[in-house]
């Protein structure tokens, strides 16, 4: 047999063995798939049989109830791979989350069910469809896939992940659905950017590069929403209602009127407020700071108070308390604020708004004169991790407003040394406390500066008196802007009283000017300014108390420079009728008629250590000048006191006991006389 021939032999046999081969993993294979196909029915169809006994259990269950964290567990074990237990599990873990750690493991169950509902059902989700048969088929994944998306963009809200919450916003986007109950979409997407105005697309892709732009987008956004709501409409006309776009408007007007606010275009923000008064959805705390901006003070305390009545209850800052502190400050009802702040912490515990209210709490007490405690509530909140839930106020402005708020209480700390003792300089331990306290107020003034430098707002919230986003009032935007370059800001709100187009903030302005006036020597001028404010016509005497007051003091500082003391003393007395807890804070000592009784060694001690103190007693009573009469009872272990204060406005009284240690009186009396308590 030739060679040829024998290969061509071993290569027909090698085809034959390579087609027997073939044929017989073809028939394995087929084998394999018989046997399996019973066991891959068998599992399909428990798992039909697993979703269709999760679905029946699940009815009548809400996304975030009491029973949505055992169900949804229990459905997890039934079948894992389904995105109802998930949606449960993590519904119920974002309504109780108060903090990072909990949003974060609220996310981590959301965003698995949001996967597994959209690999499972995107068709369904997705459908878009005027037959009532065909959506009622779909309508519970579209409702599923609207509140997880929903809970999930506020958990990444919460944790302040603005590329984790586009991204989920964009899914939205494109799943378009038709409608929109929980999250709507482009709402969404307009809040995102403007809550991240101040950044860049350095820190989130989808921003632009500086605020006007990103303004501009967030609009463009709400644009686009009116867009969606009409596209919408022509489907779920017939699913739904016919008055689909009327309904579905005002929340595109509720974020319109708060874009406008932000930019102070009263005008268009006033006309959004104006559609929304006429639907249940008016914003009352929204409109409270709206007319708070135009310095309405009164107005914005109505509206504040009804905020508070519309309160849900959930874990968030409550801003209507927070802003109420500052005009709690301004009408001098410091008090009252106090009282209810305590209450609010009391009732919430450390939820979220927690550090904000401390931070309220300790203005309240600082304009109410008792340093100590605003010492220790902003304390309290500078310790306080915060977490920023449904408000645009962010890490930054909290830790700004903390900042300027333990800057003012150092200063307010060195003035209570000059009041204290009138010679504080030859006391040793009131030197180095002085010393001790300007350094750290160079401290706190450095890491402000540093702060606020880089901040792309400070010329829209942090200069700007009165703004929606500003945490601070406008008492102390002047602590903060006081002693730094005085002829950039004098020049800048000078500017400001010919183009605000705010009316009431005009007087602000000038006050502002006007101090920063003084602090050039030119106090003929500033007083021009200065008596303008008093003189004008529609200054709300109850709820502007703090600028009549602040401006009183300063025309004192202007008629005591003019060599005018008797003028000077007249003004401040002024301020002892409207804010007598200014006063021991101011270094021009008001004049007092004071009366007493003292007639032993230590009562009369008493009134010697009260003489100290940096305030002008006067053994003459003039027209208008304060009385103070200090009432003494002796008794065996103890002595009472009685004071009686009597001002241009009112008369008050105060009284306490103690043992002998005049100094301790003497304090207790300087408060009584000031209203400090």
């Amino acid at each position: 047999m030739s060679k040829a021939l024998h290969l061509s032999t071993i290569n027909m046999l090698l085809k034959l063995y390579s087609q027997t081969l073939n044929r017989l993993f073809e028939a394995i294979l087929l084998l394999i798939i018989v046997c399996l196909l019973p066991i891959y029915s068998f599992s399909q169809s428990m798992k039909s049989i697993k979703r269709f006994e999760i679905n029946a259990k699940r009815t009548d269950i809400g996304y975030t109830s009491k029973d949505a964290l055992p169900r949804g567990r229990e459905f997890k074990r039934l079948d894992s791979t389904y995105y109802v237990g998930w949606m449960y599990e993590g519904g119920y873990k974002f309504e109780h989350a108060a903090d990072y750690i909990g949003f974060k493991n609220a996310a981590y169950d959301l965003q698995r069910a949001l996967d597994l509902m959209q690999k499972d059902f995107n068709k369904e989700i997705s459908l878009r469809t005027s037959d009532v048969m065909s959506y009622l088929q779909v309508m519970q994944y579209h409702r599923d896939w609207d509140f997880t998306a929903y809970a999930l963009v506020n958990c990444y809200s919460n944790m302040d992940l603005p590329n984790e919450i586009w991204t989920v916003l964009q899914r939205c986007k494109k799943m378009d659905l038709q409608d929109e109950q929980y999250l709507e979409c482009y709402h969404s997407m307009s809040w995102t950017v403007h809550r991240n105005r101040y950044y860049t697309s350095e820190k989130a892709s989808f921003l632009k590069n500086n605020i006007d732009d990103n303004e501009k987008y967030a609009n463009s956004l709400l644009d686009s929403s009116v867009l969606k709501i009409k596209r919408d409409a022509d489907i779920n006309a017939k699913l739904f209602t016919t008055n689909y776009v009327e309904e579905k408007m005002p929340s595109v007007w509720h974020y319109k009127s708060i874009l406008y606010t932000y930019q102070l275009d009263i005008e268009n923000g006033q006309s959004y407020y104006d559609k929304l008064k006429a639907t249940p959805y008016f914003p009352a705390n929204n409109y409270a700071t709206f007319t708070s901006v135009q310095a309405k003070f009164g107005e914005a305390r109505v509206f504040y108070d009804i905020a508070k009545e519309q309160d849900q209850g959930d874990k968030r800052l409550k801003e209507s308390y927070y802003y109420l502190s500052i005009l709690n400050q301004y009408a001098n009802h410091n008090k009252d604020g106090i009282s209810e702040l305590n209450d609010v912490i009391k009732a919430n515990g450390s939820t979220p708004g927690f550090g904000w209210y401390n931070i309220a709490l300790a203005r309240n007490y600082l304009y109410r004169g008792d340093i100590f405690s605003a010492k220790k509530f902003a304390l309290r909140a500078q310790q306080f991790k915060e977490i920023h839930i449904g408000t645009t106020l962010g890490q930054g402005h909290y830790d700004f407003t903390v900042m300027l708020m333990n800057l003012i209480i150092k200063k307010r700390e060195i003035e209570a040394i000059r009041f204290r003792n009138k010679r504080w300089w030859l006391n040793p331990a009131s030197l180095f406390n002085m010393a001790k306290l300007n350094i750290e107020k160079y401290g706190l003034q450095f890491l402000i500066i540093n702060q606020f430098a880089s901040n792309p707002e400070r010329d829209r919230v942090i200069y700007k008196i009165f703004s929606t986003e500003s945490t601070v009032s406008f008492d102390e935007i002047y602590e903060l802007i006081d002693g730094f370059s005085t002829q950039y800001f004098l020049q800048r709100f000078q500017e400001d009283i010919s183009q605000e187009s705010r009316y009431h903030v005009k007087r602000y302005c000038k006050y502002f000017t006007a101090k920063l006036l003084i602090k050039k020597g030119k106090y003929h001028e500033a007083k021009s300014y200065l008596e303008s404010i008093l003189n004008e016509m529609l200054i709300d005497v109850e709820n502007e108390k703090l600028l009549i007051a602040r401006t009183n003091e300063a025309l004192a500082i202007c008629e005591r420079e003019l060599n005018k003391p008797d003028a000077a003393q007249d003004y401040l007395q002024e301020v002892f009728a409207i804010y007598p807890q200014l006063i021991p804070f101011t270094d021009i000592p008001v004049k007092i008629y004071l009366t007493h009784n003292a007639n032993n060694a230590k009562e009369q001690k008493m009134i010697n250590d009260l003489k100290k103190y940096n305030i002008d007693f006067v053994e003459e009573s003039e027209t208008g000048m304060p009385l103070v009469n200090i009432d003494f009872q002796s008794k065996i272990d103890k002595i009472s006191v009685s004071t009686t204060i009597q001002d241009k406005n009112d008369s008050r009284i105060g009284s306490f006991s103690y043992s002998g240690k005049g100094k301790i009186a003497a304090y207790t009396i300087s408060n009584i006389i000031f209203n400090i308590r």
